[in-house]
């Protein structure tokens, strides 16, 4: 992760993004929102603003007594966005799907600044076994202050979340409060079938990626042009896989093959790009555009000798000098491209930047002042990471929770520490591919990061091994977050561990 000939070769550098807002009232808020029933766009607004403003009063409530100023204010604001979502006349419907939420059918985008506010109330639907909550008429302050308090209060019932959920909704029974629809997540046959297909389609996008990255390298050191026609195609699918299902897909990336390590390494930079960029609030088209940036990132490494690159030992100066030149040589690549009209400029500033520090101090030097770019900033986080927790020729593999670790608390990487954090939440403190061990013995693969901030420690596992040690595929799926009858933990992680130790190879299990 550090540059220079005497380290291993990897990547670095990141982003400082936004500016405090000043704080506005929900009201105010809703006035620059437009109509909620007229447009997609203004539905996905204000239901970006009732989830905040619901993660407020859930907070609100769970630091004063109800009768506190800051509670009555929190529940009214929240009254007040419920009845905004239902001037359609279409009811208002909050779902939690997999790793988002949806209102009346519009998926919200979790963006930096509502990072917080879903994670904690996706962290709550979750707990207490909520899938969706729906009402048809504007809720009473009244009806809102009993809706809260009962899901603090289940939230402390020992058992599963099914339990507490069967509790709440006969909590608000005895209460009167009958505005308020309920159901459990939707784990439908139907919806494990949709999971599979889902998987299945991010396969084929992964492969049809491989192959476009093949075609895109191999041409620029035969010196043509690649077909950017079929690279955009690509990059689209990646976006709208992202979209969709980005588990899935970051899953894939730790199928990290060293015999293809260029062309796998494009496209995981390309994948996790897209995935920040998306936590950090960027649309679609924006997507597009860092997508394609991170894709030919490295290209000017083809036009770098095949020596030099898979070389074991240290670099001498001449040759650590002759690979830095890979940055202005993937400019001067996009730059000659037949189709260049068609290319993004933001593209060649990232193959250009990538290595720069925030400081400006990692290499090519610059010749006058200049900020990087946020999309050279992602790019060389995504860079980093996937460099580092990949085997190379002249560096093993570091375990993903160490290297983000890394990333994080040490500032001479040169990364921002704002997409960093970003970074982090969006993998988890154990990311996807971690082998770790349970204190029950057993070896799990982790294979999705718990939403929920307070339970970051615990995701969704594989379980890949018995505890002598006994190796078994495909394993079994676990959430680790998920409780007893007696209110404890069955499973909990107790250190990471390196998968060679065990001849574990964890992309087997994402295969």
């Amino acid at each position: 992760m550090t540059d220079g000939p005497n380290v291993p070769r990897g990547s670095t550098s990141v982003p400082a993004v936004g500016r405090a807002s000043v704080a506005m009232r929900p009201s105010q808020m809703l006035q620059a929102l437009g109509d909620p029933s007229a447009n997609e766009g203004a539905m996905r607004r204000a239901g970006g603003l009732l989830v905040k403003t619901l993660y407020a009063a859930l907070r609100a409530v769970k630091m004063y007594p109800m009768a506190n100023e800051q509670v009555t204010k929190a529940i009214e604001d929240l009254a007040q966005v419920t009845s905004e979502v239902l001037k359609g006349g279409k009811g208002m419907q909050l779902l939690l799907a997999g790793d988002a939420f949806m209102v009346n059918d519009v998926r919200l985008n979790l963006e930096l600044q509502n990072l917080t506010a879903f994670t904690q109330v996706m962290g709550i639907f979750r707990t207490n076994g909520i899938g969706e909550i729906s009402v048809e008429q504007p809720p009473l302050p009244r009806d809102y202050q009993v809706l809260l308090a009962q899901l603090q209060a289940v939230a402390l019932v020992k058992g599963e979340p099914e339990a507490r959920f069967e509790q709440l909704l006969q909590k608000l029974e005895q209460s009167g409060i009958r505005t308020f629809q309920f159901a459990p997540p939707r784990e439908t046959g139907e919806a494990r079938k949709s999971k599979s297909e889902a998987k299945e389609a991010a396969k084929r996008v992964y492969a049809q990626g491989i192959a476009v990255t093949k075609d895109v390298v191999n041409s620029a050191r035969m010196g043509r042009s690649a077909g950017l026609k079929r690279v955009k195609r690509v990059v689209q699918t990646i976006v709208d896989q992202i979209l969709t299902d980005e588990t899935s897909l970051v899953g894939l990336t730790t199928i990290r093959d060293y015999d293809e390590y260029t062309f796998v390494h494009s496209l995981n930079v390309c994948i996790f790009s897209v995935a920040l960029g998306r936590r950090l609030g960027l649309d679609k088209l924006q997507l597009y555009d860092l997508g394609m940036a991170a894709l030919f990132h490295d290209i000017g490494k083809a036009r770098i000798s095949l020596d030099v690159l898979n070389k074991a030992e240290k670099l001498t100066d001449d040759e650590w000098r002759l690979l830095t030149t890979h940055t202005w040589r993937g400019l001067l690549i996009l730059l000659s491209m037949k189709s260049v009209q068609d290319m993004p400029y933001r593209s060649m500033v990232v193959a250009y930047e990538h290595h720069m520090r925030t400081d400006l101090t990692g290499y090519p030097r610059h010749v006058r002042p200049r900020e990087m770019s946020i999309f050279s900033k992602v790019v060389a986080v995504a860079d980093g990471f996937d460099a580092a927790t990949t085997q190379r020729a002249y560096a093993n593999p570091v375990a993903p929770a160490v290297v983000l670790q890394e990333m994080r608390d040490n500032p001479k990487r040169g990364m921002d520490p704002i997409i960093v954090k970003a970074f982090v939440a969006m993998l988890g403190v154990y990311p996807v591919g971690t082998l770790v061990m349970l204190d029950t013995f057993e070896l799990a693969v982790v294979m999705a990061a718990n939403p929920d901030p307070e339970q970051a420690s615990r995701p969704t596992v594989l379980i890949v091994s018995d505890a002598q040690g006994n190796v078994a595929y495909p394993g079994i799926e676990v959430d680790l977050s998920a409780t007893d009858a007696d209110g404890n933990f069955p499973r909990t992680i107790i250190k990471t561990e390196n998968p060679e130790r065990y001849g574990i190879r964890v992309g087997d299990y994402f295969r």
